[in-house]
């Protein structure tokens, strides 16, 4: 039995309103010392000077039809892309697995089954679905009793083999930050759980849930309690089964939520599916983690929605664990066998140089989350001059909204931005494509960064560093300005 439906709507659930986002942060004042390397690069100089930004600046802008370079700026240094590694990524998964390829999740049976009953062990089966929810999981289990399943006699087991497990996306975040979380071959919600709090009087009512559109099952591999202290706001405490958290009470105020990571992907799935089942009348085992793939007849496939679906979902909503499942997959599809994010991003950059033929783009992860992640802006240019040709990517890309000089967006904006953003601590990126008045296509690429600054953050406050909100506010009106310049440059050409 196959399912399908789409998640879309979900993943907007899912958005930015209880997960905050990493922004930047203040950093020593340094001179920027440009390259000049011709006449027409100094009407750029005075904008980036004009920024005042402190740290690095470096960019690259192309006709699309010729492929000539019309301005670079600092092109061939590589800087942090941060969530603009996404659309490299993205082009690296449609190219190795196909825009139509679909991830399965399945329900396998070891052992025969008679009158309704399996005289075996139950296995979901992980696939690397990105995209996985509740909602999925709910489906699967009242498939599960459509196709005549009514008891299971031996163990339910979760097989998470399909990729490595990855503790965390970068491990130099804090701990709480749902956007890094756990990674294995099953994931559920983006692997992250809900917590939210209401206030009782003096204390809390805490709950730990998988909600997604349709469903709010309480899960057990999760836990929280509130403890009298205002700082440090969370911790976090590893168990055999179980993820422990704690949580100031002098933090949290009245009533409110956010998501947590994941660190247990496979409990966590496996906690949510024995509930979804004992609904369906199915009472399932304790939960048993295993890396050897089952030999067993399937009962229940969910297929993922296609992958140019998902590869346009993570690029609007810019979802990290999308870009690292996708990207694994991707890497395992070319025949080797990471271990870790590096690994496969390091066949990813690989897979670059042999497509491209570039030599600057060094990715330590496939979501640009890590800031060891370096990418020259004249490289990316060149994949996207030939995503453009190949009609790949600009599809997929969200529109980039302009604004006047107060920061207003311009409705009907006569030059046209696709594009992908990214955002980490003192780091800011764009790239994507330029549609001129007069209809010339341009591809160009934006990093600016603070690197040295960005070093001197403490782990416990890189999620809302002093400063940061204005030093990324002065990058986008850098990134707005150059816009219009190159939009008025293709323009008069």
């Amino acid at each position: 039995m196959i399912d399908r439906y789409s998640r879309r709507g979900f993943i907007a659930g899912l958005g930015t309103a209880l997960m905050p986002v990493a922004v930047m942060a203040e950093a020593p004042l340094t001179s920027l010392r440009p390259q000049i390397r011709d006449e027409p690069i100094v009407g750029v100089v005075r904008l980036v000077e004009a920024a005042n930004l402190r740290g690095e600046v470096a960019f690259a802008v192309a006709d699309a039809d010729t492929g000539t370079v019309l301005e670079a700026y600092g092109g061939d240094r590589g800087l942090p892309p941060a969530s603009v590694g996404k659309a490299l990524t993205a082009l690296y998964a449609l190219n190795v697995l196909g825009a139509d390829y679909r991830f399965e999740t399945a329900l396998v049976a070891e052992g025969p089954i008679e009158n309704g009953i399996l005289n075996g062990d139950l296995v979901l089966v992980g696939g690397g679905d990105p995209l996985l929810d509740t909602d999925a999981l709910a489906t699967m289990a009242a498939n599960l009793r459509e196709a005549g399943i009514t008891e299971v006699r031996g163990a339910f087991k979760i097989y998470d083999g399909a990729l490595p497990y990855v503790f965390s996306i970068d491990p130099g975040q804090p701990d709480h930050l749902g956007y890094s979380p756990a990674i294995s071959g099953i994931s559920l919600n983006f692997n992250r759980v809900h917590f939210e709090w209401k206030k009782q009087g003096a204390n809390y009512d805490v709950t730990m849930d998988a909600r997604s559109t349709r469903y709010t099952p309480a899960v057990d591999m999760a836990s929280m309690k509130v403890e009298g202290r205002n700082l440090p706001i969370y911790t976090y405490e590893p168990s055999a089964r179980q993820d422990r958290w704690t949580v100031a009470k002098g933090a949290l105020g009245s009533d409110g939520a956010r998501w947590l990571p994941v660190r247990k992907p496979a409990l966590y799935a496996g906690d949510v599916f024995r509930t979804l089942a004992r609904s369906n009348g199915i009472v399932l085992g304790r939960t048993q983690v295993t890396r050897q793939m089952p030999n067993g007849t399937p009962l229940v496939i969910h297929q993922s929605d296609p992958l140019e679906s998902i590869l346009q979902g993570m690029l609007k909503y810019s979802t990290n664990l999308t870009a690292e499942m996708v990207g694994l997959a991707a890497s395992r599809a070319r025949g080797t066998r990471p271990q870790t994010l590096a690994e496969s991003a390091a066949e990813m950059n690989r897979w670059a140089t042999e497509t491209y033929g570039v030599t600057g783009v060094a990715m330590v992860d496939h979501s640009g989350l890590g800031g060891d992640s370096r990418v020259a802006p004249e490289d990316l240019v060149v994949a996207l001059l030939a995503a453009q040709k190949a009609g790949d990517l600009r599809p997929l890309l969200k529109k980039f909204t302009l604004a006047d000089s107060q920061g207003r967006p311009v409705k009907d904006h006569p030059i046209r931005v696709n594009a992908k953003t990214g955002t980490l601590n003192f780091v800011s990126g764009l790239g994507g494509f330029i549609t001129s008045p007069d209809g010339a296509e341009l591809a160009f690429a934006i990093f600016t960064a603070d690197i040295e600054h960005r070093a001197t953050i403490p782990r416990a406050y890189r999620e809302r560093p002093e400063g940061g909100r204005s030093w990324n506010n002065r990058s986008r009106k850098l990134q707005r300005a150059l816009i219009e310049r190159w939009g008025k440059l293709a323009g008069s050409s």
